[in-house]
This record gives C-alpha cells, structure tokens and sequence, in this order.
C-alpha cells in the first residue's frame, strides 16, 4: 500500500448552501463555524487523523472567501498554493476555483486535472463521521474498481412507534434506520472513473454513479457508526451540540 502520507484528498467546497437561509448569505456552507473552526477544517481533520495532510478544495460559491480564510488576503489566482497548519500539522493546500454553477460531477471533473495519483480520495465539505479511512482505502485497493463509496444508515427524523389494536408494541425515538443505507459522502476513486463525468453540469450522484453501478464498479464501504451532514439549520445544530 502507498505510504498513508502520500494520498490526496479532494473537498467539494462550491455549493450555494439555501438551506442554511441567511448564515450563507455572506460566507459559503463550508465556513459555517461549528465551534471556533468551520466544518471544513472538522472535514480536514477526519484525513490528518491518519496522517493524509495533502488537499485540494474545489471552490464555487464565495470561494474568494475560503482562500481569504487561508491566506488572510485576497486573491484573483484560479489556482491558490499553500500551506496552513492544523492543531501544529502542516498540510499542503490547493484551492481550485471550479465556478459558480458547476455541479458536484463538473467540481471533481475540473479538480481531478490537478491531480495526478491513480487513486485519490475525495469527500463534501459540509459532513462529519469517524469512518476509518484507513479500511476505505484498503477496501477501494484490494476491490480494483473505479470508486468506492461509504454507506451510512440515515438520522431518522421522526421517533418509529408500532402499535397493535390500538395498544404500542413498539416505541424508538429517533433512532437511524439501520435497514437502509445512503451515500455518506467519503470516497476512494480511480482516475479512470472520471471519464464518466461529461462535464461542468454533471451531477456526481446521478449519471456517472449510477454508471459505474451499472457497469460493477462501484464499491460500497459500510460504516455503521458516527456520521452526520450539515445541510439544515437543524443539522448545524446538531454538530455544534455534538462538539459542545
């Protein structure tokens, strides 16, 4: 296996962020403080735990105010080279202004150039878990495939009750639905699986995934512990009661 230090991670940093309504108005949902960081550097923070300390951000949305959040200054570059340390660890940053209405398939499209490892991994820059990197890597080597992608079973929003003639058999207050899984947004891909994205306007979650589905290339790591996404106010919330 390579060693653990070399491997790059790209963050998906462009999206507008309408849920959070009036928080996003002036800087972009992955600067969002949860406690005196943003959920990026929480998101930067999952990867420096197992030693991976190289990232590329793709940046749309107020993008000018992430770099300006690394480098204190403002810069009209489309590509930004840095280093910024991290609770004492220095990491290697490079931001890519990707546009302001590309989608999530467009951003890894255009990051994905900057790139040149076979293999690299890749997550959203507004979701937090305590998935072992480690093991997506290894699953996504020893598998061979295209891209590998973490399963979670999803937060219920409402408690579950069962009932019989009118009595409760069953009462689970908000517990996840361990049932079901979705995307939980951490991901091992080969360069190659790139070519399924057609371009800017390419949704990763809808074509070039249900491509590589399709055709056997689509990995799934399953995580059954700790995740949580930041895509409502409610969900802000959440994290900041978390880390509190």
């Amino acid at each position: 296996m390579k060693n653990k230090f070399d491997y790059k991670v790209l963050i998906l940093a462009g999206g507008y962020g309408t849920r959070l309504d009036n928080i996003t108005k002036t800087i972009p949902k992955p600067l969002v403080r949860l406690d005196k960081y943003p959920i990026l550097i929480h998101v930067m923070k999952i990867y420096l735990k197992y030693g991976i300390r190289k990232f590329y951000i793709a940046l749309g949305y107020k993008g000018e105010e992430i770099i300006k959040f690394f480098t204190k200054k403002k810069i009209n570059k489309k590509v930004v080279k840095l280093k910024y340390k991290i609770k004492n660890t220095e990491c290697e940053i490079t931001l890519i202004k990707t546009g302001l209405k590309t989608m999530t398939g467009g951003r890894l499209l255009m990051a994905s150039k900057y790139i040149e490892d076979e293999n690299f991994l890749f997550t959203y820059g507004d979701g937090l878990s305590n998935v072992n990197i480690k093991n997506v890597i290894k699953l996504h080597l020893q598998k061979k495939k295209l891209i590998t992608m973490t399963a979670v079973n999803p937060p219920a929003r409402f408690g579950l009750v069962k009932f019989k003639k009118g009595i409760a058999t069953e009462f689970k207050e908000k517990n996840k639905i361990t049932n079901a899984w979705i995307n939980g947004g951490f991901f091992m891909v080969n360069k190659k699986f790139i070519k399924y994205i057609k371009n800017n306007k390419s949704i990763l979650e809808e074509s070039p995934l249900e491509k590589a589905c399709k055709k056997r290339e689509l990995v799934i790591y399953r995580h059954k512990g700790f995740w949580q996404c930041m895509d409502t106010k409610r969900d802000l919330n959440i994290l900041r009661n978390l880390i509190r």
